[in-house]
């Protein structure tokens, strides 16, 4: 497995990261001692890098897993706060629930423009805080817009930018894919780190993800990529990626096959929570339901975390 430095913060990461976010009650809905075998599993394969966030409810997961994991991994998180006491309180819960003594990248979640970081500073002045006192390591934030990658430059307390990247630009809320990838290598240049998201499109590219992969492992001021993975079959595969191995055919068709679907319960009352949050504006109501506009869908997830009544649910 390569390794690389996480820009300027010293840290270095396995060049594929474990996407969690398909391991909680938002995907795959895995138990905690499953998930726990499965992160323990990518560990001794040479993954030492996990991003999660305070919405995917996995948490307990990740802690399980890192009381058989010596060294401990880089984990990321992320959390939507913007105000200083619920950054603390998210910080404090990040920390108990993993069994951490700091936590090693800290992420505002989806800030997609000047505007909305400088709407959420308050929080990332307590992790700056947090960060003096040793409970963070480094500060950063996600995006899914070229915006957001852009207006991150404007500030040098961001050290790390997780964005949406993959070869048909699908996610980019903004602009294009390669309007994405050339303020990407800029802050490359900026030494910014930077850990991709969504290299399949939500599973859109599924059909091809070796070429999906490999375009993302291609791009070099890309430190590293996290996959989102659920089963022992997605993390063999995207491990063989990532070293330049060959598939099994079998296994190759396995996952190739595999298709994921946004499913909608019939007793949706059509309140329109899950349109609201939904980072891709997929989802609109009509009729009194939810319906989807699968096209711009990138199954994650998030809109279940929003339906009072879990209408919602990745399959």
């Amino acid at each position: 497995m390569e390794y690389r430095y996480l820009g300027k913060t010293g840290i270095k990461v396995s060049r594929l990261c474990f996407g969690t976010l398909t391991l909680g009650p938002l995907q795959a809905g895995l138990s905690v001692k499953k998930g726990a075998s499965l992160i323990k599993e990518a560990w001794d394969r040479g993954i030492n890098f996990f991003d999660t966030a305070e919405t995917y409810g996995n948490y307990e997961h990740i802690g399980e897993a890192l009381k058989g994991i010596s060294p401990p991994p880089v984990i990321a998180t992320k959390s939507y706060a913007y105000r200083s006491r619920d950054m603390e309180k998210n910080l404090a819960r990040a920390l108990k629930a993993m069994d951490l003594e700091a936590v090693d990248v800290f992420l505002l979640h989806e800030q997609e423009s000047e505007l909305t970081i400088k709407g959420h500073f308050s929080a990332l002045n307590y992790l700056l805080k947090a960060k003096e006192k040793g409970y963070v390591k480094a500060v950063g934030l996600s995006t899914h817009s070229v915006a957001g990658v852009r207006d991150a430059l404007k500030f040098p307390e961001i050290e790390v930018i997780h964005p949406m990247v993959n070869l048909k630009g699908i996610g980019i809320k903004d602009g294009t894919l390669e309007e994405m990838l050339e303020v990407l290598e800029l802050a490359g240049e900026k030494g910014v780190g930077i850990y991709a998201m969504k290299p399949l499109g939500g599973g859109h590219l599924i059909k091809n993800f070796e070429e999906a992969l490999n375009f993302v492992i291609s791009l070099d001021y890309l430190d590293s990529v996290a996959v989102g993975i659920q089963s022992l079959e997605e993390l063999a595969v995207n491990e063989a990626v990532f070293k330049g191995e060959k598939i099994g055919k079998d296994l190759k068709e396995k996952v190739r096959n595999r298709t994921r679907k946004l499913i909608i319960g019939d007793w949706c009352s059509g309140c329109g929570e899950c349109a609201r949050y939904c980072p891709q504006g997929a989802l609109l109501v009509s009729g009194g339901k939810v319906t989807l506009q699968e096209e711009e869908c990138t199954f994650c997830g998030y809109c279940g975390a929003y339906c009072k009544d879990m209408c919602l649910k990745i399959y």
